[in-house]
Parts: C-alpha cells; sequence; structure tokens
C-alpha cells in the first residue's frame, strides 16, 4: 500500500479508522491504528457522559476531548483525528477544542460543515476534513470554504451507503446501486481535481469496506486511501466493552436493519431487544437532559439516542444498541489492531499481484 499526503502530512498506511461514537472510538483504538500508520480518529460524540464532574455536559465534552487526545499522544507519534458530527448542538465548541488540542485532522460529518474554516485559528495546524455523500455536496463545501474563507477541503470523505451509524442518504438510496460508492467517488474525485491547481485535495473511501481487495480496488478507482470502521470494533484495542464486541460476533446477516434516528437521518444497526422496543413505542423518552443533537425533538423522539449508545457502549445492550456497515457478520473473533491490518497489507499484495 502506498502512502498519501493530507496536506503536509504523511499518511503511511492509507487507512481512516472511522470515528464512533459514543465511547467506542477513544484513546485506545484511535492510537493503535496510528502505531500502525493509518489515522487513528477519536469520536467526541457524548463524551461528557464518560467524564464527569468538570461543570455541566458541555463543559464535561469539552475536558473530556483534552483528555483523549492528550491519552492518545502519550500512546503514539502517529496520526490523531477527531471526529465532531455537524448535528451535535456543542460542534462549535468541539472543533475549537480539537484545534486547542492539536488534534492532526477534523473529520466533519453527519450535515455540513459549511463554517468548519471559521474557527481555525492563525497558528492552527489542524487539517479540516469534511464527510460528505455526494459530489453535490462535497462541491458546495469546496465552493462556500475557498468563496467565504479563502481555504479549500485538506482532504474529503465519500461515504456509501453501506457505511454503519448515520447515512447520508434518504431510506429508499441506501439499496439503489446508483447511489452506491462505486458510482459516487469517482464523482466526487473529479469535484476535488477542479481544484486541483489550487490544492491537493485527497478523496477518502469510506462505507462497507473490510478487506485489502477493497482497499485496492477503490484506490485503483481514484481513492487516495479508505476509512474503515466496523472492522476495528472486534480489536482488543477498540474503547468499548466486551458484551458490545460480542453483539458484532454473533450477528448474522439478516440482524442488520435501516433505522430512523433521533438525529433526523436513517442508520444502520444490529437488531436486538432495544430496538424492539423503539419499534413498539416503548422507549419514548420523557424529557431531554441534554439536548445533544440541534435537531431532536423528544417529544418527537423515538428514544434519547445518546443515552442508547453510551450504555452499548458500556455493555448494557439491554438498554442500548450498537450501529454496524454491511459486513459485520464477518468478525468471527477478537483480534488485535495489528492483526487486521497484517491481513489488510496481505489481502491487498495478493489483489494486486493477480491483478499485474
Amino acid at each position: 500500500m502506498k502512502s498519501f499526503f493530507i496536506g503536509d502530512k504523511e499518511i503511511c498506511l492509507p487507512l481512516v479508522q472511522g470515528g464512533m461514537g459514543v465511547g467506542i472510538s477513544l484513546s485506545g483504538l484511535a492510537s493503535a491504528v496510528a502505531n500502525e500508520g493509518g489515522i487513528g480518529v477519536i469520536s467526541c460524540a457524548g463524551l461528557g457522559l464518560l467524564y464527569k464532574g468538570h461543570g455541566n455536559f458541555f463543559q464535561n465534552c469539552i475536558w473530556g476531548l483534552k483528555e483523549e487526545l492528550r491519552l492518545a499522544k502519550e500512546k503514539t507519534k502517529g496520526v490523531i483525528g477527531v471526529n465532531i458530527m455537524v448535528a451535535l448542538t456543542n460542534f462549535a465548541d468541539m472543533v475549537r477544542t480539537a484545534i486547542a488540542g492539536k488534534a492532526d485532522l477534523i473529520f466533519a460529518g453527519a450535515g455540513l460543515p459549511l463554517d468548519l474554516p471559521s474557527y481555525q485559528t492563525p497558528e492552527s495546524k489542524t487539517k479540516l476534513v469534511p464527510i460528505v455523500s455526494s459530489a453535490r455536496a462535497a462541491k458546495v463545501i469546496c465552493e462556500r470554504w475557498y468563496n467565504s474563507y479563502q481555504y479549500l477541503p485538506d482532504a474529503i470523505v465519500v461515504e456509501g451507503p453501506k457505511a454503519g451509524g448515520h447515512l447520508g442518504f434518504k431510506k429508499e438510496q441506501i439499496f439503489d446501486e446508483s447511489f452506491s460508492l462505486e458510482n459516487i467517488l469517482p464523482e466526487v474525485v473529479k469535484v476535488a481535481q477542479r481544484y486541483k491547481e489550487k490544492k491537493n485535495i485527497p478523496v477518502i473511501a469510506a462505507g462497507g469496506i473490510s478487506s485489502g481487495e477493497d482497499i485496492y480496488r477503490f484506490i485503483k478507482m481514484g481513492a487516495s486511501g479508505v476509512q474503515m470502521g466496523t472492522l476495528f470494533i472486534t480489536t482488543t484495542e477498540c474503547d468499548a466493552a466486551e458484551n458490545f464486541k460480542q453483539t458484532y460476533i454473533n450477528a448474522r446477516k439478516e440482524d442488520i436493519q435501516i433505522i430512523n434516528s433521533p438525529v433526523g437521518m436513517p442508520g444502520r444497526a444490529i437488531k436486538g431487544d432495544f430496538l424492539r422496543r423503539v419499534e413498539a413505542g416503548l422507549e419514548v423518552p420523557d424529557n431531554c437532559f441534554v439536548h445533544c443533537i440541534k435537531s431532536c425533538d423528544y417529544k418527537n423522539s423515538p428514544y434519547c439516542i445518546i443515552k442508547a449508545l453510551y450504555n452499548a457502549a458500556r455493555g448494557n445492550m439491554d438498554k442500548g444498541f450498537a450501529f454496524t456497515g454491511v459486513n459485520a457478520p464477518l468478525a468471527k473473533k477478537i483480534s488485535s489492531v495489528k492483526e487486521i491490518i497484517t491481513r489488510l497489507k496481505q489481502e491487498f499484495d495478493f489483489t494486486q499481484k493477480a491483478d499485474s
């Protein structure tokens, strides 16, 4: 696998570990991936539930992100990014904290991060990477950033409908081949290439990628690297509880379903008792204790997503659920990050040799 550059930063292994919250990808997983040459990513979603005693929920989130960045930097000299959902009520606070904490990159999705460059400081070296699900979104972001801030994305992640978690597609588009990653990746690459005289914008393919063969295929289609999330959940270094990891090992293909999220997007998750109670209307929240998502109206919400994701990450699957990409059933055991990346490299090399 060839390295690539995001700005002046060389990414030795062309792999980004997806940012998964609440409490799934923190400093433990992120530093392990970074130590293998990829980009390790900390999810800032819900950190205020994991770190308490520093004020209210939002103040705890700030403290938590500072602490996770500190811990990651103690464990690795590699590249560390922070995943920040645009839909978060404290999006601005998290961006400022990531920049002040000298995160190498910010990945921003679950909405269009149209004002992301406005948070940069003169001394900031943090790279800004939007996550999009279409060439149109990539074009809108590039135009807005350039016209308003004379800045272009340092890279773009294009996430297809086979990804886990929140999906930037309508339900009817998720299984429509015209919206597949194979179709939207080349279109986003074309958008990036329009700006090549001003800036090199590498494109990172994401969503349903689970093998070295997949990596080879998408790089050959024009991606500089790939993003993988679900594959790293069943690792010893993943920051979630063992019960949570076991949910993926036990999952069958028929257990994967598309759900409605209070964020206002569809999501892909693993079936379980909690989601069955949601479908029966038995998990409707009677209050909102933090208002973590801008668009969430608890009076019309089927469940509290931050509580559900927090409970699941801590291993209480009766009170929560697991988001997943389409390939969760491929997980058969708990492995180390090194073992997984070694396998991916071997599969990549085999595919490359077979294609030459």
